[in-house]
């Protein structure tokens, strides 16, 4: 991180926070911002052309299917804890009850 970028985004806290810049830090935000435009424009190209269409798309594929698998997962485990919930309500509800048979 160089001194300029800390610069920046001192000056773009500033700003962000109500503070009246003077005209030449108003500048040095402007050259900043301007800066930072370019370098994410460059990263955006560059990732573009390296990453055809074809590759992300099958990447969001990979990715949907995994999201399906981890969400039936995710049911089965939720109609296995409702089953669980009902058992255990089932024991407490025979625990509370007066047994027949206590012990001497």
């Amino acid at each position: 991180m160089t001194s300029q970028d800390n610069d920046g985004k001192h000056l773009h806290d500033k700003a962000t926070r109500g503070v009246v810049l003077s005209s030449e830090e108003q500048a040095q935000l402007d050259a900043w911002y301007a800066a930072q435009d370019q370098a994410e424009s460059a990263l955006l190209t560059s990732t573009r052309s390296s990453q055809p269409l074809a590759s992300l798309h099958a990447r969001v594929d990979t990715v949907i299917e995994q999201l399906l698998t981890a969400t039936q997962r995710i049911q089965e485990l939720t109609a296995q804890n409702e089953a669980l919930q009902h058992e255990i309500d089932a024991l407490q509800h025979q625990l509370s009850q007066p047994s027949a048979h206590k012990p001497v």
